[in-house]
């Protein structure tokens, strides 16, 4: 995809070294990341579109605050398909650029999930180096559960030739093999066909190694991670996206599934994820 003609609009930002993002205020969703290298290290779907009920394909939707179907909510929650608001953005004195959005509690939200909540999530980026940091607020009187996620698409070269480091030894819930609890023994985990793995209690930093590329995935606050790739097969069923492009991007995913927040009123629970360009 152009990402100078996308097909709904979006806030540009600009580090003073020259990295950009491109931003949809629809999902608060960060649809474009070039490091000060120019080089684009998000997917984002060419077939992608915004609209109301409606996610984009790629970048980093944010997920809140249901995981996927698990629950009585639309699938992945609403915060991916809701207009966010943008508070401020600004370069700060390191060069950095930096932005913060909102999405609080609607008369829509709450005939759906009737709590009451402020959500934030902040951009900052400069150089090889990006980092999403997601918050929420517990604004009502009673406690309330949730789950979330930064549903990040990679882009990437060479998908057969990847490997992902990092979850040696760890469970994971397979939901592309009838949600069978496995673990996984290998040091690095090839891409096969279709992936869809939530991991539990994973360390703080992945590697991705894509060619000569190697990226560090570091994540605060969020105790899982969740892989996945559609496969030819699924892709090839999916109306926002290519066929083949499913060859293109991999999801690595900072995520809070396994156990689910319980957040006491007036409570505020945080995590983050930062990508980091190693080479």
């Amino acid at each position: 995809m152009n990402m100078d003609t996308l097909p709904f609009p979006v806030d540009e930002l600009r580090s003073r070294d020259g990295a950009r993002v491109l931003l949809s205020r629809h999902g608060a969703q960060v649809c474009s990341w070039r490091d000060a290298a120019g080089v684009e290290r998000l997917y984002c779907s060419p077939l992608a579109q915004a609209g109301p009920g409606q996610a984009i394909r790629g970048g980093v939707p944010v997920i809140f605050p249901q995981f996927a179907g698990e629950g009585s909510l639309p699938k992945h929650g609403f915060a991916r398909t809701q207009d966010w608001q943008l508070l401020a953005s600004t370069v700060l004195a390191d060069g950095s650029a930096q932005a913060h959005y909102r999405l609080s509690d609607s008369p829509a939200t709450r005939a759906i999930w009737p709590q009451r909540f402020d959500a934030q999530l902040g951009i900052r980026f400069k150089g090889g180096e990006l980092q999403l940091s997601l918050s929420i607020d517990n604004l009502g009187g009673t406690p309330f559960q949730f789950s979330c996620a930064l549903h990040t698409y990679l882009r990437v070269q060479d998908l057969s030739g990847l490997r992902l480091s990092g979850l040696q030894h760890l469970a994971y819930r397979d939901s592309a093999d009838g949600l069978r609890q496995r673990w996984q023994q290998e040091a690095e985990l090839a891409i096969v066909g279709e992936v869809d793995r939530l991991y539990y209690a994973t360390p703080r930093e992945l590697i991705l190694r894509d060619g000569a590329t190697h990226l560090s995935l570091l994540q605060e606050g969020f105790n899982d991670s969740v892989v996945w790739n559609p496969g030819a097969g699924k892709a090839a069923a999916l109306p926002d996206m290519p066929p083949d492009d499913w060859q293109k991007m991999l999801c690595v995913e900072a995520a809070q599934v396994g156990q689910p927040v319980q957040l006491a009123p007036g409570a505020r629970w945080q995590g983050s994820q930062t990508l980091r360009v190693l080479r």
